[in-house]
């Protein structure tokens, strides 16, 4: 295995830059403004990182690997809250990374109104926003 990157190949900072260039973020108290607006709050983390660290009461659980199924409103595989592309769907994950990944997949699928929590559930904790468990 070389440490060369392939032509074309980007690093994860660039993807990352890249993905949070097409979304909009929020801070831990915008997103529970968003979700008392009607928007969906969706935590994608694990359930180890969910059962560790706590939850927010009201969000619904579809952990990463499931998202863009459950979201797609031409998937035979998505959840009610997948209303059709004008859904605000506002990503939680541990600490604001893989949810700005997650949010901006779902821009692609056509969920304009995707977003994602600045810090994560870890910000939105220290924040004193609700959060119920962990261990």
């Amino acid at each position: 295995m070389s440490g060369q990157r392939p032509p074309g190949a980007r690093s994860i900072d660039q993807l990352l830059a890249e993905a949070r260039s097409r979304i909009t973020r929020v801070t831990p108290a915008e997103a529970a403004q968003r979700v008392a607006g009607g928007a969906v709050l969706v935590d994608i983390r694990p359930q180890s990182q969910r059962a560790a660290e706590g939850e927010v009461p009201g969000a619904l659980v579809v952990e990463r690997n499931h998202l863009e199924w459950r979201f797609d409103p031409e998937s035979d595989a998505r959840l009610p809250q997948a209303t059709g592309y004008d859904v605000e769907v506002v990503v939680l994950c541990q600490e604001g990374y893989t949810s700005s990944l997650a949010a901006d997949a779902l821009r692609s699928l056509g969920l304009e109104r995707s977003s994602d929590v600045i810090g994560g559930f870890r910000a939105w904790a220290a924040d004193g926003l609700p959060t119920t468990g962990g261990a």
